[in-house]
């Protein structure tokens, strides 16, 4: 058995904040030396309401990453689930495929894996803690070991600019109108917590 950790990055992103910050983690765990599987929670909004939200031409440059399912909670040492919000939840797009992993739970497929939540707002204090906060439940309820970002990530510090970065995980705001993307230190960010909870699977693996 390879004592490579293997961690899963599944995100879900309307516009593409959220893939930049999905690229940003499945980097930083490869850097940490983790085998990685990059995967999109399916779209759920119809077409038609997603041309008419701008979505659609946003989500060609992601559309090519596999779609997640139940089965990507069965077989990892670590899972990163990557986010946009809603109202300070996490999207239905997100709580369609979690309400479907009854298998995992019921066989303790996930006891002992290690979970992070990296999650996106439209505004500085959209909720992104209690989003972040839903998925740590879920991870919970898994019988996982959660791992938020450390604060010896010092980009979290400091006034100068808005940025994203909270204990609880990675963070990034995209403004009220979608313009702003993922900032440097926002996907340093991202890449910092993966590459711990790379290291801490590892460690618990064995």
């Amino acid at each position: 058995m390879s004592s490579q950790p293997k961690i899963k990055v599944l995100f879900y992103s309307t516009y593409g904040h959220m893939y930049q910050m999905a690229e940003a983690a499945a980097e930083g765990a490869r850097q940490a030396g983790a085998k990685v599987e990059l995967k999109r929670f399916p779209e759920i909004i119809p077409a038609e309401q997603l041309q008419a939200m701008g979505a659609a031409e946003a989500q060609k440059a992601f559309a090519h990453i596999p779609e997640a399912g139940p089965t990507d909670f069965e077989e990892l040492d670590g899972l990163i689930i990557v986010t946009a919000t809603r109202y300070s939840n996490i999207p239905g797009q997100v709580a369609n495929i979690l309400d479907q992993t009854g298998k995992s739970w019921a066989q303790q497929l996930l006891k002992g894996k290690v979970g992070g939540a990296i999650v996106g707002t439209g505004t500085q204090h959209g909720g992104q803690e209690s989003a972040a906060l839903t998925v740590h439940r879920f991870f919970l309820h898994m019988g996982m070991v959660v791992a938020g970002l450390p604060s010896t990530f010092q980009g979290m510090f400091g006034v100068d600019e808005v940025k994203g970065g909270t204990p609880y995980g990675a963070t990034t705001v995209s403004g009220a109108d979608g313009s702003r993307m993922p900032s440097e230190v926002e996907l340093e960010a991202a890449r910092y917590q993966a590459a711990y909870i790379t290291e801490l699977a590892g460690k618990l693996k064995g």
